[in-house]
């Protein structure tokens, strides 16, 4: 498994690159749809491959420990095989449940205490635990444990809990060398950047990180309600220390726009559950800017929900047909929306690929930026 770097730009931190996985390329930057419990909400694998081109998605290890549990995603050969998807694919360690279960864990040296939202019962990761727990899941991307501090977070604590994340991650690394591979093919193991939104500790832990010889290097901790500003802030000065020849994930972000201005600054790889979690919601992204597509204006809107769009039933289907069945609460309704949101971002990505290879990324970005803010 590798990364390669294959094109820069040359007014600013934007790249094009080719991570190789057992499972396919992935061309970067790219964004990962989340499937939390081995699903992406609303959307069938063909539909993710043929419609969405997803080149890769996310698996959540907390959640698919617990359901359907690792020894069944073990023995049937991994979470590719248990849901049918043949491409590369991703899980996190765990460590942003440690984050949005503040009220039901207990964090120690050894690792982290926390109770099942389903069951009530009683559950314990460490770094060794969550690299055990990914082997059997068996993505080919597998994230090191750490702690995602909220936001706002005094610098003390931001402080210890950076390392911490820090010592953890060297369990992870050491742990994982003396775990081979279940499923007949390679596994790679992502750092994690923290240190809240302060320079300094962003600083050390992106140094610090960046000792371990990685394939890809992840910045965490942002997008938790920190002001956009200080997420981009801190996303450049991580970048301009991580090594170069690596590639980049920015977790858990974001909006079109959050991606655009990211990539612009040397982030190659981006998850959220955001476009499907506003699809369900009524809002869209398309094309031709931003809609609420509950709002009455688009109840005798027969248009296309985005005519330029590749997917067939998006330029079948009307915005005023969507916006019924949203109202109406109807499967088909969200279905739809998340058919649209996702093919939308990864149809961005392809553009901002693109526009990266012929040099052009600044000024395509100022045009899109237009348009990913425009409100319909």
């Amino acid at each position: 498994m590798n990364f390669t770097l294959t094109h820069t730009s040359d007014d600013c931190s934007a790249r094009a690159g080719r991570l190789v996985t057992d499972h396919g390329i992935v061309e970067t930057p790219v964004f990962m749809p989340v499937g939390t419990v081995g699903s992406v909400k609303g959307i069938n694998q063909d539909q993710l491959g043929h419609d969405i081109q997803a080149q890769i998605i996310l698996g959540n290890t907390y959640h698919l420990y617990l359901r359907p549990g690792e020894e069944i995603l073990s023995e049937v050969g991994g979470l590719h095989r248990f849901i049918g998807w043949e491409r590369p694919m991703l899980t996190d360690s765990g460590g942003y449940q440690v984050y949005s279960l503040s009220g039901t864990r207990k964090i120690k040296e050894e690792g982290v205490t926390f109770t099942s939202h389903i069951d009530g019962s009683k559950h314990f990761f460490s770094p060794e635990k969550a690299i055990d727990v990914q082997r059997r899941i068996g993505a080919d991307v597998i994230m090191a444990f750490d702690e995602c501090t909220p936001y706002p977070c005094e610098k003390g604590y931001a402080r210890s809990s950076m390392k911490m994340t820090h010592r953890w991650l060297k369990r992870c690394m050491e742990h994982m060398h003396t775990q081979p591979p279940l499923h007949g093919y390679q596994q790679t193991l992502a750092p994690i950047v923290q240190g809240s939104v302060y320079p300094d500790l962003r600083k050390e832990s992106a140094e610090e990180i960046s000792q371990y010889e990685a394939v890809i290097y992840a910045i965490g901790g942002l997008s938790v309600g920190e002001p956009h500003e200080d997420m981009y802030s801190m996303t450049d000065l991580v970048c301009n220390i991580l090594p170069a020849q690596k590639a980049r994930y920015l977790m858990g972000v974001g909006t079109p726009a959050n991606l655009l201005e990211s990539i612009g600054l040397g982030v190659d790889m981006f998850d959220c559950v955001l476009p499907t979690r506003n699809a369900r919601h009524g809002m869209i992204y398309t094309s031709e800017g931003l809609l609420n597509i509950k709002n009455r204006k688009w109840a005798t809107c027969f248009e296309p929900i985005d005519p330029n769009s590749s997917v067939e039933a998006l330029r079948h289907h009307t915005k005023a047909y969507l916006r019924h069945l949203i109202i109406s609460k109807e499967y088909l309704g969200a279905q739809l929306a998340s058919l649209q949101n996702l093919s939308f971002y990864t149809h961005l990505m392809s553009e901002a690929r693109s526009s990266i290879k012929k040099g052009s990324f600044l000024s395509w970005k100022s045009d899109m930026m237009q348009i990913v803010t425009r409100r319909l």
